[in-house]
């Protein structure tokens, strides 16, 4: 059985951690670098730290963020969104030290681009984000600058889809982000048969629902936010809780 994996989510706008909630109304965490550090020393699998408005503000990555966590040698995977425009983006965020990146804006403007950067990088370095909204049983994909909700449609859901080129599909409940308790199943359910994998994302609190997304075949990894902040040893309980056959690393422990 292939491990599943733990994923814990840093949103940084404006240079702080927030919480977002279905990216309209923000929060303020702190840090950044504190909430790295935290993700790190409690055990998840992965680190995916999603800077919001780089890409909307055409500011290209944030290597300054970059250069700082460098510094503070984490030792957890670090996955990296926002602001990568291009190869040469995708390239020097790989080279500040970040293990893959996941693209957004751009899997919209140009697939021929990330299909530059997949050549660059190799696939298993690509995740592609699909934030998506459900309406009449139905999936739209929401665009966070034009704030408008387009089809999946075909040809799209096909480029993406080639593992040759991406290697997970980060599948974002936008309506829920950041309310507890709150994906919906529906959008695993509905999302359209392809071969790669799904990161389910935006609104999963509870250990249920890391049960229930585990046990689906196509899911292979859950991403959750600052609901790991909310309760001591949040990670080691989610791990305790769940199956161990379906987890990648082993179960942390911690006198912290």
């Amino acid at each position: 059985m292939i491990k599943k994996r733990l994923i814990g989510v840093v949103t940084i706008r404006n240079g702080i951690a927030v919480q977002s909630f279905s990216y309209k109304k923000y929060l303020p965490i702190g840090n950044p670098l504190c909430v790295i550090q935290n993700l790190d020393r409690w055990g998840v699998d992965e680190i995916l730290i999603q800077v919001i408005d780089r890409s909307i503000n055409q500011l290209g990555p944030d290597f300054s963020l970059l250069n700082k966590l460098g510094e503070i040698r984490i030792s957890t995977p670090i996955i990296y969104c926002g602001g990568i425009r291009n190869t040469d983006d995708a390239v020097n965020v790989i080279k500040y030290g970040s293990d893959r990146i996941v693209l957004d804006n751009l899997i919209r403007k140009s697939m021929s681009e990330v299909s530059n950067i997949s050549n660059a990088l190799g696939a298993q370095a690509v995740i592609a984000a699909l934030p998506v909204v459900k309406a009449d049983k139905n999936l739209f994909l929401y665009d966070y600058q034009s704030k408008k909700l387009d089809e999946l449609e075909s040809v799209f859901l096909k480029a993406i889809s080639d593992r040759n080129i991406i290697s997970e599909i980060l599948l974002i409940n936008k309506e829920t982000e950041g309310i507890k308790d709150s994906f919906d199943i529906d959008l695993i359910n509905l999302f359209p048969k392809v071969h790669t994998k799904l990161i389910a994302f935006g609104g999963i609190s509870e250990v249920d629902q890391l049960k229930n997304l585990f046990s689906i075949e196509k899911v292979s990894a859950v991403g959750i936010g600052n609901f790991l902040n909310y309760r001591e040893h949040s990670v080691q309980l989610f791990k305790e809780s769940i199956k161990y056959d379906y987890l990648r690393s082993p179960i942390y422990s911690s006198t912290i």
